[in-house]
């Protein structure tokens, strides 16, 4: 039986009030700012409403969205950031994991995570604390937040030795089963060496990709750099890994360098139990080049 998954990041949810000055302090100082020069621009709401509803319409039976929901990190964003979460679906069937935005200064996640629990909530019940487990058919998700607060113009992200030593022993629990379901992995931050910039990059990718070395995955999802790009870490046993990056969902090609490969768009994974392990297959669906949402064709997950 084949499990249709969806896969979008980076919505950066708006449109974004006027904060108060006293909200304007260190990092959303020089955010804001940013916004109003050019940032406010390169996302498009309505772009991002055409595309949860072509979402919407493709059957998925879950969605997974790997952060970035707010801004600057204001209070105000948390309500917003529910209602985008609503209104692609319920907390039973969307699962979140937060994104440098969301902790843009000390309290943002908190905040945020508050509002949006129910969308972070494993299968003990518990919310907001990560590393999770949500299981649906043979699927098992694994989400994990790498959301720290930096300082200005620093958009890197953290797991941390208990989040690393956490993730381990979950996805070792979940290769041992009888009929071990389909694990996927989802992240904020590109979690390979290399894969994102000096001053964006996940501090401890090292540590991830050693292990994920250890004890494997079949799918790792991430966004952060609005851009679409596959990349592989090695697994037990010299297998390779897919780790899937998205754009932004709400990316306008003009504010994003005009490529196609950052025109806002999601991916469709179908997911099916083969011999041992499992197939998995993707499709990208998004802006084309007329500006309409559109099939734009099947992600290929192997080199």
């Amino acid at each position: 039986m084949t499990f249709r998954l969806a896969h979008l990041s980076d919505p950066h949810v708006g449109p974004l009030g006027r904060p108060r000055l006293s909200q304007l302090f260190g990092k959303r100082a020089t955010g804001y700012a940013n916004w109003r020069r050019g940032r406010s621009r390169s996302h498009d709401m309505a772009v991002l409403s055409a595309l949860v509803a072509d979402l919407r319409g493709q059957g998925a039976a879950h969605i997974a969205c790997t952060g970035d929901l707010c801004n600057i990190g204001l209070p105000s964003e948390w309500a917003t950031a529910r209602s985008f979460l609503d209104a692609l679906g319920t907390p039973e069937a969307v699962s979140f994991v937060p994104g440098n935005h969301d902790a843009y200064v000390r309290g943002s996640l908190e905040g945020l995570l508050d509002a949006c629990g129910p969308y972070t909530t494993d299968d003990t019940g518990s919310a907001g604390r990560f590393p999770y487990l949500r299981r649906r058919g043979e699927v098992a998700l694994v989400g994990l937040s790498s959301a720290i607060p930096t300082k200005p113009f620093v958009a890197s992200g953290r797991l941390g030795t208990a989040q690393l030593a956490a993730a381990e022993t979950l996805l070792r629990t979940l290769a041992t089963e009888p009929g071990r379901p389909c694990r996927v992995v989802m992240i904020h931050h590109p979690p390979h060496p290399g894969g994102a910039s000096p001053g964006r990059e996940l501090k401890d990718a090292g540590a991830f990709a050693a292990m994920i070395g250890r004890v494997g995955a079949d799918l790792i999802l991430h966004g952060h750099n609005h851009v679409l790009n596959l990349a592989r870490l090695a697994g037990p046993g010299g297998g390779r890994i897919p780790v899937v990056g998205v754009p932004s969902a709400s990316a306008l090609p003009e504010g994003h360098g005009g490529l196609p490969n950052r025109r806002a768009s999601y991916l469709l994974f179908e997911i099916a139990r083969g011999g041992a392990g499992f197939a998995i297959t993707a499709r990208r669906r998004g802006l084309g080049a007329d500006g309409a949402i559109a099939d734009l064709g099947p992600f290929a997950l192997e080199p």
